[in-house]
């Protein structure tokens, strides 16, 4: 035997086409499976947004909810224009720098980020790890400006799945298994994920003895969220409850902090492209990062040259300087050592609004920390920040997050998109890269987010999706080392995207192919 492999199995994923309806695309089929209905009902792609949103944090509950933070980008069809919001997570104001002493021991910290370690991971575990969460905040506040159903309706299908509970099926196992370890920790987290507080729930093998997580705090929490309303989440009950759960866990998190808390409305940053060009959210995103590669990239080779081997080192050349600059004077020195906890979705109505949201509670598991009293996930926004002080992003009181979302509005000649993905630094390489497919070779949105790509940002090293060796692989190992992997379910070697899209009056939707729970959803039409 020579010892080589090779493969013969083609995997696609169909998407959906609606004629006349709306589509929803998310990491969870039942989530948007909810976003269509909400459509069904009356409600636009900003009502939809709000019940996908709470919906796959519990549907998903290590990759975000209400704890978690992140930024949108919408389109208003009859305004003919888009919106950025901004609900990153930021620090306490009573945060004290002093908490977080470096260990000492030169290396960095095993997670998302290379920055040196902290004495006891105190910024990766725990409360002490809890930034100010951002996500009720955004969601309520496109809700307020754009939804049309109230908010409680919006709020049912997350209630209904919590009190349900969340299938633990073999993809949920495999993920509560990679972070078994860490939730042992915390005895809140333990219980509702682990078996004796150190063995992973594993999946029921037949339909008689399916396994479901105990969400039943999460799901009083949004029937409270649902009847007194968002503010309830900064200012009453639950933000009570969540003060005094953090605090009893080493965190900063104040009342203060809760109620002083806003979304940002921002004048979107408009990134021409060739014949078209892209909205993305201008501050504390990869939306100044994109720009930049996609300008460089249009000065390095022309459209018709975009499937080229030379191509591909020109958008990998660009993707690295891009991500210099960002280092050098923006301060994220993420190194995607681990899988990003982030999830997103995109939603285009029957009129032609769009929504295209990213949420996170930046770790898998966030804190790895739960609150007893709300059932929720805590996020550990506190590792967005440097330890070391003096540095572009070292961390500080009362200091904004910078994230790696880059969730955008494209328009191509005769289609307009929305678009995003998951998956920490690996998310604006994908989301220039489909958006380059759509825009400078005219694919359908299927096309492009089955195609081949390649990941720069986690270092010297092109990661080339291995359906690219040959002519592609050889130009770009002339220039940089290069490594190639397999688009697999788990672990992800590139993000996981998900986007819909609008050609006339016809709209499609479709997620990465190789998401397990993801897919697009149209709605449902009497």
């Amino acid at each position: 035997m020579s010892g080589s492999f090779s493969r013969s199995q083609s995997v696609r994923k169909p998407g959906v086409t609606a004629t006349s309806g709306g589509v929803v695309a998310a990491q969870h089929a039942l989530a948007a499976e909810a976003g269509a209905q909400v459509l069904a009902a009356g409600g636009d792609a900003v009502d939809a947004a709000v019940a996908v949103s709470f919906a796959i944090g519990v549907l998903e509950p290590w990759m975000s909810g209400p704890m978690g933070g992140g930024a949108m980008m919408l389109w208003r069809e009859d305004e003919g224009r888009a919106y950025a919001v901004n609900y990153g997570m930021c620090a306490s104001e009573a945060l004290d720098p002093a908490h977080y002493p470096l260990a000492g021991t030169g290396k960095a910290t095993g997670d998302l980020f290379p920055w040196e370690a902290v004495v006891e991971d105190r910024n990766v575990i725990g409360g002490s790890s809890v930034a100010v969460p951002g996500t009720v905040a955004g969601a309520a506040e496109v809700h307020g400006r754009f939804g049309r159903m109230p908010w409680a309706d919006l709020l049912a299908p997350a209630i209904s799945f919590a009190k349900q509970g969340m299938l633990v099926d073999w993809y949920a196992a495999l993920i509560i298994a990679s972070s078994a370890q860490a939730l042992s920790r915390d005895p809140d987290a333990a219980a509702l994920f682990l078996d004796q507080g150190t063995w992973p729930k594993i999946f029921g093998w037949t339909a008689q003895s399916e396994l479901r997580l105990d969400q039943s705090a999460m799901a009083a929490t949004l029937t409270r969220l649902a009847e007194a309303g968002p503010r309830d989440f900064y200012e009453g009950d639950i933000a009570q409850a969540l003060v005094a759960d953090v605090t009893a866990k080493g965190g900063f998190l104040t009342a203060g902090d809760l109620a002083s808390y806003r979304a940002d409305w921002q004048a979107p940053l408009h990134i021409p492209f060739r014949d078209g060009g892209l909205w993305a959210v201008p501050s504390f995103s990869a939306g100044p990062t994109l720009a930049d590669a996609v300008a460089r990239w249009q000065q390095d080779y022309a459209a018709a040259e975009a499937a080229s081997p030379q191509a591909h080192v020109a958008r990998a050349t660009a993707l690295r300087a891009a991500y210099e600059a960002r280092l050098a004077g923006m301060g994220d020195h993420e190194a995607a050592k681990a899988p990003g906890c982030t999830t997103h979705f995109s939603i285009v109505d029957r009129q032609g609004n769009m929504v295209a949201m990213t949420q996170t509670l930046l770790s898998i598991f966030g804190s790895r920390t739960l609150s007893p009293q709300t059932g929720l996930m805590l996020n550990n926004g506190i590792m967005w920040f440097d330890p070391e002080p003096g540095k572009p992003n070292s961390l500080a009181p009362g200091k904004r997050c910078l994230m790696n979302v880059c969730p955008v509005i494209g328009e191509a000649p005769g289609r307009r998109f929305a678009l995003g993905a998951s998956g920490g630094r690996k998310i604006m390489p994908a989301v220039g890269q489909i958006a380059g497919h759509l825009i400078e070779q005219g694919m359908t949105l299927q096309d492009a987010i089955e195609a081949p790509r390649l990941d720069v940002s986690g270092g010297d090293v092109v990661i080339a999706d291995e359906r690219l060796a040959g002519a592609v692989t050889g130009a770009l190992a002339a220039r940089f080392p290069t490594a190639t992997a397999q688009r697999l379910p788990f672990p992800y070697a590139f993000a996981c995207p998900a986007g819909v899209m609008r050609t006339g009056d016809v709209n499609s939707g479709t997620t990465e192919t190789f998401s397990p729970w993801g897919d697009g959803v149209a709605e449902p039409l009497s």
